[in-house]
């Protein structure tokens, strides 16, 4: 059974920086595809930060880019989301998703099938 736990979230100034982890249990291979997605309430989930685990670049929502990287981190299947430069507008639940086969859109949470809980990040002075 495939299971995604992140942490990491908190509360944070703006200006200030915030590290997510995802850890992923359970998938088959260690090649699939992870995203890092943000949902507000009363929106749908979108799209932040998608990586393929295998190797390249990570593909970035406009609203984020230059400011949050996505990365493998030192374990296996650990995958990190930092933030910096945080904004108001980046309060949101995070979830980290996973799939087997990477999508056209890294972006699209309707392709990924697995995810976790999510942890909350707040940015406010």
């Amino acid at each position: 059974q495939v299971h995604l736990v992140e942490s990491g979230g908190g509360s944070a100034r703006p200006g200030g920086s915030l590290t997510l982890t995802c850890k992923v249990v359970g998938l088959a291979s260690n090649d699939y595809c992870l995203g890092w997605f943000r949902q507000f309430p009363g929106k749908e989930r979108e799209g932040v930060a998608g990586i393929f685990t295998g190797g390249g670049s990570g593909y970035y929502a406009e609203s984020v880019k230059g400011r949050f990287v996505i990365s493998r981190a030192d374990g296996a299947n650990s995958f990190i989301l930092q933030m910096r430069s945080l904004k108001p507008d980046d309060s949101a639940l995070y979830y980290c998703m996973a799939v087997e086969e990477c999508p056209f859109n890294y972006l699209s949470y309707d392709e990924y099938r697995h995810w976790g809980a999510g942890t909350q990040v707040t940015v406010s002075s």
